[in-house]
């Protein structure tokens, strides 16, 4: 009998001609309403969708055969991963396919921004000739600041090379070296906005890259920059694009995505400005693309059903290991304290060396596996997880090592090394009981820190009224203490302090703490 693929949302026709080639039975019925859908998706194997389609927990719910869906492209927000790895459902996607098409596009609204072109072709199609008014700037020699250096961000940087740009960039998980191969000038992110004249980011929308451009940022962006977003809407703060043009901090902005879609009506409204470019999140649509995308799904989903490979598999060790109760709690602890890391880890590092200790070193490569998409989540613009953390990790140009050794205090560590430049080098973790995960060792320091929820980390002299007087700043800053955990080196008069608080602080708390005598390196945490 052979299986049935159910192909939504218009995904190209060579996705049903590889399919059949490969012995399914195809099924493309169109639009379908939710009943229509609820109803079809009982039958069928395998569904295909873009990102029109919702593909729910209660949709899965009634997929009695259903055992792959595929999704045409990159993101998968419209896919309920987790419902799908607890039902045992393979999800796959396909990273690559986009990734040209993107940049390329990325590179057009470079252009057009800096040309004029759009305004300059309504103004003459309306019938005038202003030639003066559309006075352009060349690329030559401008420097370009790229936010991002994985697949896209790399390959617009190849491109715009040749266009004799200057190109710095910022991406904490990119090592110098791998950006120097790029011809990328790493810097932070501060410098990169004081210096750029054409800022594009290729990142994820994180708390960290939310509002990257903002009038908060206004004194230090260089006078005329021009911003290119073809990634994630919400990366510049939309509301403050206009107010950054009046003031002649930015000289023009090209969007192709947006905080949501379609548009607002007063995102429209700021469209219309002619300083702003927009285009409606076409990065990936191109015909080459979505035959790219469509020919990967189709064949990677053929070859994970006849069990040849399961290239583009999002959840595949999820699943493998869902009913592996050994193991699950320590890919939960490795996963928590990679995200850990990589909050308090020094930019580009390049090599992350991890040794395991215990009966989890059974599992080593798996669990280094967690740990990298934990430390990795924050960075890639799209989903990372067990099957392709160590693929972006090796485009970061990251190293990572691994050892294991006799258990001692602990019956199970995972122990890494962040290296000499890192403010908090030496750290380990372990599972102290269902669902309690823990950072129990910083640089020789025995502490305890709960891998859960807002934590403060700092260093600070060990002397009478230190705890007091940190703990009357949060005060004053209404930041409710939840839990506490120090580590102290009596001889050295220094310790290690971590408060678990009820709310996320904001930079201005962070400084406070970090103005403080004997206080520095402080360092916040969301988990």
């Amino acid at each position: 009998m052979s299986h049935k693929a159910l192909l939504m949302d218009g995904v190209d026709p060579v996705c049903a001609d590889i399919f059949t080639q490969r012995g399914f039975e195809v099924l493309q019925p169109g639009k379908l309403t939710e009943e229509e859908l609820n109803t079809v998706i009982a039958n069928v194997d395998v569904i295909v969708v873009r990102s029109a389609t919702k593909v729910t927990e209660g949709l899965l719910g009634r997929a009695k055969k259903l055992r792959v869906v595929g999704r045409a492209g990159v993101g998968v927000d419209n896919i309920d991963l987790d419902a799908a790895t607890r039902m045992g459902i393979l999800v796959m996607n396909t990273p690559d396919g986009n990734t040209i098409s993107t940049a390329e596009h990325t590179c057009g609204l470079i252009l057009a921004l800096s040309r004029n072109i759009p305004e300059a072709v309504r103004s003459l199609k309306e019938g005038r000739w202003d030639r003066k008014k559309y006075l352009g700037t060349e690329l030559h020699g401008k420097t370009l600041g790229i936010i991002g250096l994985g697949k896209i961000g790399a390959t617009v940087a190849a491109r715009m090379r040749a266009f004799d740009m200057n190109l710095i960039g910022y991406d904490p998980y990119t090592t110098h070296e791998k950006a120097a191969e790029m011809g990328v000038t790493m810097m932070e992110l501060d410098e990169i906005l004081a210096r750029a004249d054409y800022l594009t980011v290729h990142t994820p929308i994180t708390e960290q890259t939310r509002g990257l451009i903002s009038l908060k940022k206004a004194s230090i962006i260089k006078k005329g920059m021009r911003l290119i977003n073809a990634a994630r809407g919400g990366i510049y703060a939309e509301e403050d694009l206009i107010p950054l043009i009046e003031q002649g901090i930015i000289s023009g902005v090209a969007l192709d995505v947006y905080s949501q879609e379609p548009p607002t009506d007063s995102v429209k409204e700021m469209l219309r400005h002619p300083a702003i470019i927009g285009t409606p999140h076409l990065g990936a649509s191109t015909q080459e693309a979505q035959g790219k995308v469509a020919e990967q799904i189709a064949t990677q989903i053929a070859d994970a059903i006849e069990q040849k490979s399961y290239k583009g598999s999002i959840n595949g060790k999820s699943i493998a290991l869902s009913t592996n109760k050994e193991v699950q709690p320590f890919l939960e602890l490795a996963e928590r304290f990679g995200r850990f890391l990589s909050q308090i880890a020094p930019s580009h590092i390049e090599e992350i060396p991890v040794v395991y200790s215990g009966t989890c070193a059974r599992h080593s490569q798996v669990l280094t596996d967690a740990l990298l998409s934990g430390y990795l989540s924050d960075s890639v613009d799209e989903v990372v997880n067990l099957i392709n953390a160590r693929y972006h990790a090796e485009v970061r140009g990251l190293k990572i090592s691994e050892t294991s050794r006799e258990a001692q205090i602990y019956s199970d560590l995972i122990s890494v090394d962040l290296g000499p430049r890192a403010g908090y080098r030496r750290l380990a973790a372990t599972l102290f009981g269902t669902g309690d995960y823990r950072v129990v060792s910083i640089d020789g320091y025995s502490i305890e820190i709960s891998l859960d929820g807002f934590i403060i980390l700092y260093r600070n002299i060990d002397k009478p009224g230190m705890l007091a007087a940190t703990s009357n700043v949060l005060a004053r800053r209404n930041i409710n203490i939840a839990s506490l955990s120090l580590g102290r080196d009596r001889q050295q008069a220094e310790a290690i302090t971590a408060f678990t608080v009820d709310s996320r602080p904001d930079p201005q708390d962070l400084d406070e703490l970090e103005k403080m005598d004997g206080v520095h390196m402080v360092r916040n945490v969301t988990i």
